[in-house]
């Protein structure tokens, strides 16, 4: 059986339309997509706090890690988020959706190439979670804008 023109158009606006209501599913792979803490822990300073987070097993996290250390800047978006934009876009091989969605996570943002700390709920396509904070999640609470430095311990 051939595919006629008319009906391979159709199936890739069908492929464009689900990949673009259904970002985390069109193209996830479960197995990247781990939700398994690692050993892996980072510190992030800010405005003289500093927090503790631990990273899950994925390849951006992966990507991550290998940028550090990092000197940022971070501040707020939205009512429950700081943002701090990277040097450059990590890897987003393997992403897909994942649930359970909390205050304190530690996500990278797809589309704009930044890292997300959420400190209120959040739900949002897009996102790839990198770790948990585990200590000083206070400080996401601060407002303002401040230079940020982010080390492995």
């Amino acid at each position: 059986m051939s595919i006629r023109p008319a009906q391979s158009t159709r199936r890739a606006l069908l492929v464009m339309l689900g990949a673009f209501f259904l970002p985390g599913r069109a193209f996830s792979n479960d197995v990247a997509n781990r939700q398994e803490r690692t050993d892996v822990r980072i510190k992030l300073i800010f405005a003289e706090n500093t927090m503790i987070a631990t990273l899950y097993e994925n390849p951006s996290a992966r990507d991550f890690v290998s940028m550090l250390p990092l000197d940022l800047k971070i501040t707020d978006f939205s009512s429950n988020e700081k943002i701090a934009y990277l040097p450059r876009k990590l890897t987003i091989e393997g992403h897909g959706p994942f649930d359970n969605e909390r205050p304190y996570d530690l996500c990278y943002y797809m589309p704009w190439g930044n890292l997300a700390m959420f400190y209120a709920d959040y739900r949002h396509p897009g996102l790839i979670r990198l770790g948990r904070f585990e200590q000083g999640y206070e400080a996401l609470h601060l407002p303002g804008e401040f230079p940020l430095r982010i080390e492995r311990i």
